[in-house]
Parts: structure tokens; C-alpha cells; sequence
């Protein structure tokens, strides 16, 4: 444990559950050790993984970070706090794994980003699909010509979501807060990592590599933000179109599909699952590894390993999250086009799950499938 790099975690309830079972498994490895966490309120110790001890608490993360001696900071908190935590972690020489998305606009990605790069600390943005191998696999078929010539990439996810999803925080389905941007859309948080693994396939990360956007903004529920919508993202590679929603008939595993004049590419990134479909062959499954993206930035102090997913690596998103949030506020889907299903107390919009599918499938929006409330809510930013 002597070699251990002490870790801070700000945001331990929530997703955070999910950070402290991980480095308790490193911790059990001998590469990392729970300094602190940081929360408004304590954890008890019933909330505090076994095996874990008595880490220091603390609701100030600068405090806690000096008294800790923090090698690295692990940022799992409201949206409109990351950019304000990185850049205390990155001031006093910390180095992070800050959750997506990064920020809730991309000025606010640009003062992070910038920051930390001042700071020289390493950072690490939580697209934990973009740890998998399955990655670098996919696009090595791409770059063969196993499918051909690329046409484009669509990434669908039909999820469900209960009307308590967004009672669960103050910014939840929040697009401004007090004045503070927020932007809880379903493609630019519960659904990112159809977006940004979808323009990791095709290589087009940075910021530049962006020419254009087009949104379909809707909202079956009574929030600001968006639970039903579908983008077009125009780049210097090929064309990228994910449709997304919180309000699925049957909720399914999301995916993101290679297109190309002689077959497909299939990656459903939570699974780490390919499907292979070509001209003149059967098709082909495969699975493969991940690497854990704490686990990724350890490697990378210690040995100098390359960072998976750097903040520059997240600026092709952050367009889209800055899109979505200069885009008129979501429309509300018509009353006829949802209904609640009482038992489960979440709205559903019948036929959403294929026009989903079928967004990703033909690289199509939502209105050009013939959704007739799709309409609209369209709306088209021209980077320059």
C-alpha cells in the first residue's frame, strides 16, 4: 500500500456507488488507496464499500484534497460543478478522472481544459466505452476496407427512465439551473456514450473536426430538458446520426453502427459486443476486453501509458453538448403521442424504439422518418 496513489472521491452517492466498488477493486490490486470523500453530507459506514476503512470526510475538496495528500481526484458530482472541481484539483497539482459530460457548455470546457493543461496535471474523462478494445479493433476494420467504403455512423438508444429519474437531484432533466447552465439531456448525459463513441469510430474527437449539427429536441416529460431526441453531426470524417430516448416501448441495449457499401460494423459498447456483416461472408461475433479508465490514468502516471480519453479527446462532444444547449428549449410531444404506464409511473411514446433504430439504420432525423411532432423541434448550428 506504500506505493498506492491516494485517491479523493467527490460524489460517492449515485453513479459514485459505482466509483467506489472500482477503487476498491484497485485498492485490493495495490495501485490505488480511498484517501477521502467529499460529500455535503458523510458517508455512513454501512455506505462505504468493506474493505475500504475509515477514508477521511470532508464536504471542502480543496481541504480535503491538502490534508489527504491526493494523488488523484475522481470528480462524480453535479454537472455544473465539474469544471470548478477540476480546476481546484488541477491547481494544487491532483490529477483527475472527472465523470462526463465534462461540462455543461464548451466555454466551460475551454476553462477547464485550458486550465488543466496550464496546470500540467493529467486528466481523464469518464467515456468509459472508449476504454474498450473493441474500439481500436472496429476502426482498424474500418481503415481495411472490411465493409467497404464508409457511408456513415448511427448510434441508437431507446432506454426508460421513471417519471422519479428526474426528482432524483435539483438538476436533473434541468437545462439551467440558478442561472447556471446544466443541459441533463438524454444525448448529452444518460445517452453520451452513443454520441461520443460514435464519433470515436469516426476518428472525428477534437473540436475542429466538427462542420455542422442538426437537433431534434422533444421532451415526453414534464422537465426543461430533453428525454427524446435525435442529432446529425456533420464532420470532417463520415456523417453521424444518433437517435435517443428515455421513453422506450421495450428498452434495449445501445449501439453504434458502422455503415458501408459492403457491410456493417455492430458495437454494442456496453457489452463490448461486435457484429461483423460483409459482402460474401457470414457473420462474424465478437467480444472483447476493457481497460478501466482510473485504472488507464494510473498506468499513465506511473509508466507513462497513453491516456485514453484526454479532455481534448471529448471536444468533437462538447460541439454537440454546445448545440444542444444554443438550441431552443426541447419541444413537448403532443398529448397524444405518449402515455404512462401507471405500474411502472414512466411515460412511453409508442413507436419510439424503431423510429430509433431506424434513425441509426438509414442516418436519418426523426422528421425526416415522417414523425410528424418531430418538426418542430429541428434545429441547425454551422461551426465556423
Amino acid at each position: 500500500m506504500s506505493t498506492a496513489l491516494p485517491v479523493v472521491l467527490a460524489g460517492a452517492r449515485g453513479h459514485g456507488r459505482w466509483h467506489l466498488d472500482n477503487i476498491r477493486r484497485l485498492q485490493d490490486k495495490g495501485t490505488v488507496r480511498l484517501a477521502g470523500i467529499c460529500e455535503l453530507t458523510p458517508l455512513t459506514a454501512q455506505e462505504i464499500p468493506e474493505g475500504l476503512g475509515a477514508p477521511e470526510q470532508s464536504a471542502d475538496f480543496g481541504a480535503l484534497l491538502d490534508s489527504t495528500g491526493a494523488g488523484i481526484a475522481v470528480i462524480c458530482t453535479p454537472i455544473p460543478t465539474h469544471t470548478d472541481l477540476a480546476l481546484t484539483a488541477a491547481g494544487k497539482g491532483v490529477h483527475i478522472l472527472l465523470e462526463k459530460p465534462p461540462a455543461p457548455s464548451y466555454a466551460e470546457f475551454r476553462r477547464m481544459a485550458d486550465g488543466i493543461a496550464e496546470a500540467g496535471v493529467a486528466c481523464q474523462i469518464g467515456f468509459q466505452s472508449l476504454g474498450s478494445a473493441a474500439v481500436p479493433a472496429i476502426r482498424a476494420l474500418m481503415a481495411e476496407g472490411a465493409i467497404g467504403e464508409i457511408a456513415g455512423i448511427g448510434g441508437a438508444g431507446a432506454w426508460a427512465r421513471p417519471e422519479a429519474y428526474y426528482r432524483r437531484a435539483p438538476w436533473a432533466g434541468k437545462r439551467r439551473l440558478n442561472g447556471v447552465d446544466v443541459v441533463d439531456g438524454v444525448l448529452t448525459n444518460p445517452l453520451a456514450h452513443a454520441v461520443a463513441t460514435a464519433l470515436a469510430l469516426g476518428g472525428t474527437v477534437r473540436a475542429d473536426d466538427v462542420t455542422g449539427i442538426e437537433t431534434e429536441l422533444l421532451r415526453a416529460n414534464d422537465i426543461e430538458s430533453d428525454d427524446t431526441s435525435c442529432v446529425r453531426v456533420g464532420t470532417s470524417g463520415p456523417e453521424i446520426v444518433v437517435g435517443a430516448t428515455l421513453c422506450a416501448e421495450d428498452p434495449g441495449e445501445p449501439y453504434v453502427v458502422v455503415h458501408g457499401d459492403r457491410g456493417r460494423i455492430t458495437f454494442w459498447y456496453k457489452q463490448d459486443r461486435v457484429l461483423l456483416q460483409r459482402s460474401g461472408h457470414g457473420p462474424e461475433e465478437f467480444e472483447y476486453g476493457r481497460t478501466d479508465l482510473l485504472e488507464n490514468l494510473v498506468e499513465h502516471l506511473t509508466d507513462g501509458t497513453e491516456l485514453l480519453v484526454a479532455p481534448e479527446a471529448t471536444g468533437a462532444f462538447m460541439r454537440v453538448v454546445e448545440a444542444i444547449r444554443r438550441a431552443p428549449d426541447p419541444a413537448p410531444l403532443p398529448a397524444g403521442a405518449w402515455h404512462l404506464l401507471p405500474d411502472e409511473r414512466r411515460r412511453v411514446v409508442p413507436g419510439i424504439d424503431g423510429l430509433v433504430a431506424a434513425a441509426a439504420d438509414s442516418l436519418a432525423l426523426y422528421s425526416e422518418l415522417g414523425a410528424p411532432w418531430a418538426r418542430p423541434a429541428r434545429s441547425k448550428e454551422v461551426s465556423t
